[in-house]
């Protein structure tokens, strides 16, 4: 059989049996296959909408993430005027965080969605890293002031990144407790959790929840073109939070800060990257949006996605799988750059008071 001959019937045998074209990527090393993606979505514009897991909300498929657009160095008329012309060209899910550039990124959001009713237009969510109920109560209120709105779309815990993360949060007084009755009181609508880590961890805070008798409305963890080869959470974690219904946000496509994945010398793209992300069933990745390339860039990729076939996902992986093979270009899995709140520990709200009670005295 001739090559094109060849890649003709790989073609046609993924269509034949994905409902969206999309197939799950062959296993590499024995890990777990690729989930698949089932809907693409509703095509409006340059942008694709896609159902928020069961919670009966659509969202757009690409969100604006709230660091970027508040880091030094820009200005915020300039933030403002991006936050404005992304609502205005489509995009619906804002990304936030009590912590992102000590509050700014709030602040400035919190400006741009006071004017001309864009409030009303977007799916507002914020993330805390309160692990007790006082400081997650503490946080949510300064969230609510900054961004200069009586409620929250989606609030989220920040960072659940150690083990004992999610027991802090369900222990009694614990920040679980801070959520539950803010939902009830209206400021939030639905509750989530994130983290950049170890797919097992996000695994276990499902345990742990599920044995406090939670089921979560919504998840946020990393996905890119380099994931799928190393501690992978597309492929040890993400198929649980399909069958569990989450509503699955994803984040770092182009591997956090500066698109640290597109200086690994793979031969891939922006667009790759964010067409990777989109091919799997989420429903909106997260991309920092900090000028107008990115911006228009994040557009072009809803423009031109359609589903990927099997034999094209095992073509642009096999282009990363060499230096994604130690993660050493997803620093957030393995270093602690990213870790926010292990650099601020004050953040969770101090230290566990039953590991103060058990833990021995330090001398002098």
């Amino acid at each position: 059989m001739e090559r094109r001959d060849l890649f003709k019937s790989i073609a046609a045998t993924a269509l034949i049996g994905g409902t969206a074209g999309a197939q799950a990527a062959p296993e590499q090393g024995g890990m777990p296959p690729l989930p698949v993606l089932t809907d693409p979505g509703e095509r409006r514009g340059d942008m694709l909408y896609r159902k928020f897991g069961a919670t009966g909300v659509s969202v757009s498929a690409i969100g604006f993430g709230g660091s970027h657009f508040a880091k030094p160095g820009i200005e915020e008329a300039e933030s403002i005027r991006l936050c404005h012309e992304a609502i205005d060209r489509g995009i619906t899910f804002m990304d936030n965080s009590w912590d992102y550039n000590k509050g700014t990124s709030e602040e400035r959001m919190g400006k741009a969605l006071a004017q001309g009713g864009y409030r009303d237009r977007v799916f507002l969510m914020s993330k805390v890293d309160g692990r007790t109920r006082q400081e997650a109560q503490k946080q949510l209120d300064e969230s609510l002031q900054r961004l200069r709105t009586d409620r929250l779309d989606l609030w989220q815990f920040h960072e659940i990144i150690r083990y004992e993360d999610p027991d802090r949060i369900f222990d009694q007084g614990g920040a679980i407790e801070t959520a539950l009755d803010a939902k009830k009181a209206g400021r939030i609508r639905f509750i989530g959790f994130t983290g950049h880590k170890d797919p097992h961890i996000h695994n276990y805070m499902l345990d742990v929840a599920g044995r406090h008798g939670f089921h979560f409305d919504a998840v946020l963890f990393p996905s890119n073109v380099m994931d799928a080869h190393f501690r992978s959470f597309a492929r040890e974690f993400m198929p649980r939070a399909v069958r569990e219904r989450l509503a699955i946000q994803t984040m770092k496509p182009l591997g956090g800060a500066d698109g640290v994945i597109l200086k690994s010398g793979a031969p891939i793209t922006g667009i790759d990257c964010l067409h990777y992300a989109l091919n799997l069933p989420t429903a909106v990745v997260i991309t920092g949006i900090d000028n107008r390339r990115a911006l228009d860039q994040a557009f072009e990729a809803t423009r031109t996605f359609k589903p990927m076939l099997q034999a094209e996902i095992a073509e642009l992986l096999s282009r990363t799988a060499k230096p994604a093979q130690a993660g050493q270009f997803e620093l957030f899995k393995t270093s602690a750059h990213f870790d926010s709140t292990a650099q601020n520990p004050d953040w969770l709200g101090g230290e566990d008071p039953e590991v103060q009670r058990l833990a021995p005295k330090k001398a002098g």
